[in-house]
């Protein structure tokens, strides 16, 4: 059975999370599957689970089943936001206008929720706004620059920005280790959670050596769940703090030292570029260690 929707309501949002929406018993992996083996398209063309439906999208379900593609009643749990929280968002934005704000995410809170997440940004910013949407994602233990968009329009333009790779990004790490070479763009094929291989594409540049840990600038110029990290690893100076890929560490319990650095972008014709304060805990581990401090080298 084929089922087509011709969208005209909800729409701005990335295929997956409208998906989700309409048939609330899908799984993520469901969703990607599909896509993949072109059960589900838009506009009869071969879509992602990133795609940002627009106005007038036709999305066409090749192998639609009722009993596959229903709704399933959720009971979901109240969120209350407590005040400092509020008081610790408003206080870590560094730029806002109409359209969108850029937040300097602090670590440990989550972007996006789940099963086993108490408070996440998002769930911060629907408190704010139900037009508030986030437009990217950290990873829970990651700081740095966030963008937040305003309303369906900027998001829309901003999800154009990511697919056409137009948002350069770049992040700050202090590694264990020195990579042999100090500078380089490393190709790396990378497993996803099909077993698929994804091409990676990451610029570093060591930005100086001491005391037994690197600082490094990573450039991703491809987007992938735990490139920089996976790629830090694979030049053998894995990032400290990272419990999943520098288990062995000799720096036991400090946070994850990624920062998502700066921002640069063009959007309505206009030049953007931000950048972070060294975060609070790279500076006490700098301090601890008695290294030399960073800011002169970026």
């Amino acid at each position: 059975m084929i089922k087509i929707i011709i969208i005209n309501r909800d729409f701005g949002v990335r295929l997956d999370k409208y998906l989700k929406s309409k048939f609330t018993a899908l799984t993520q992996s469901f969703i990607e599957k599909n896509i993949r083996k072109k059960n589900i398209i838009i506009n009869n063309l071969k879509t992602s689970a990133k795609y940002i439906v627009e106005k007038n999208d036709e999305l066409k379900i090749l192998n639609f089943h009722k009993e596959k593609y229903k709704n399933k009643i959720i009971f979901k749990k109240k969120i209350v936001v407590p005040n400092q929280l509020f008081k610790l968002f408003n206080k870590s934005i560094i730029y806002e206008n109409k359209n969108f704000l850029i937040l300097d995410k602090w670590p440990s809170i989550s972007t996006q929720g789940g099963s086993k997440i108490n408070i996440s940004i998002d769930d911060i910013i629907k408190k704010i706004s139900n037009q508030y949407r986030l437009v990217h994602r950290l990873d829970m233990e990651t700081s740095g620059l966030l963008i937040i968009s305003k309303n369906l329009e900027t998001a829309k333009k901003f999800g154009k920005l990511f697919q056409l790779k137009n948002i350069e990004k770049t992040y700050l790490a202090i590694c264990e280790g020195k990579p042999k070479i100090t500078e380089s763009i490393v190709e790396l094929d990378m497993k996803n959670k099909f077993e698929k291989i994804d091409k990676t594409e990451t610029y570093y540049k060591v930005l100086y050596f001491n005391g037994g840990v690197s600082f490094i600038l990573f450039k991703p110029k491809t987007g992938k769940i735990h490139q920089i990290r996976k790629v830090s690893k694979n030049l053998g100076s894995p990032i400290i703090g990272d419990n999943k890929y520098n288990s062995h560490s000799i720096f036991k319990k400090e946070n994850l030292m990624l920062n998502a650095y700066e921002l640069k972008f063009i959007i309505d014709n206009k030049d953007f570029k931000f950048c972070t304060e060294i975060p609070e805990h790279f500076n006490l581990f700098i301090k601890k260690n008695k290294l030399k401090s960073i800011k002169k080298f970026l």
